[in-house]
């Protein structure tokens, strides 16, 4: 049963999932809200296709120094020590299930890296008044099985949220949901507010 984690709140992951994790998928997925269409422009098919929003998911990794190691972003799918792989990105947010998924092998972690802390910003631009239904989660990719899920309190007039830090602490690997509203189209913009939350 996952855990549906709130603002600030800090788990293992292991006593989560209730094994030792190799691997995990940090999973992103939002909505497009529809876009309100008077009678007359709906009629002739106008705003059909509105409402799609690029929102980008991304990974950085700090060592303990707080400083940047490496980012997995729609411009960089793999980190450089292969221990994280973006799937992809999707630019509006239909379908059901993650939009968009970075995979995170474990293991394969260097010892020098201490955090890795996830993002979203929108590309396009948008602000996160026109999301919806906005989550982060973590999954066991052994088993498919959910361990955590942070929903996004995406409304409002940011364009970008830091979602959520992975970090070793005393040997095991945690997590903390961290939802903090930001402004930037792309990670750069964010690095800034991110190190405040290291």
């Amino acid at each position: 049963m996952a855990i549906n984690l709130q603002k600030g709140q800090k788990i293992s992951l292991s006593k989560e999932s209730g094994s030792t994790l190799s691997k995990v998928v940090m999973g992103l997925g939002w909505d497009a809200k529809a876009p309100k269409v008077g009678l007359i422009k709906g009629m002739f098919g106008g705003g059909s296709n509105d409402g799609a929003i690029d929102l980008d998911a991304s990974c950085v990794l700090f060592n303990d120094e707080n400083k940047v190691v490496d980012i997995v972003y729609f411009g960089q799918l793999k980190s450089r020590d292969g221990s994280i792989l973006h799937t992809g990105d999707n630019r509006t947010g239909e379908g059901d299930g993650d939009d968009e998924q970075i995979i995170v092998d474990l293991n394969k972690i260097p010892e020098s890296v201490k955090s890795l802390v996830f993002t979203v910003s929108s590309y396009t631009g948008e602000t996160f008044n026109t999301v919806e239904n906005a989550y982060c989660r973590i999954v066991d990719n052994s088993n498919n099985n959910e361990i955590a899920r942070y929903t996004l309190t995406a409304q409002g007039s940011h364009t970008a949220q830091i979602m959520a830090k992975l970090y070793r602490h005393n040997g095991e690997w945690k997590m903390h949901a961290i939802g903090e509203n930001g402004t930037g189209r792309t990670i750069e913009n964010l690095l800034p507010l991110i190190t405040m939350h290291l």
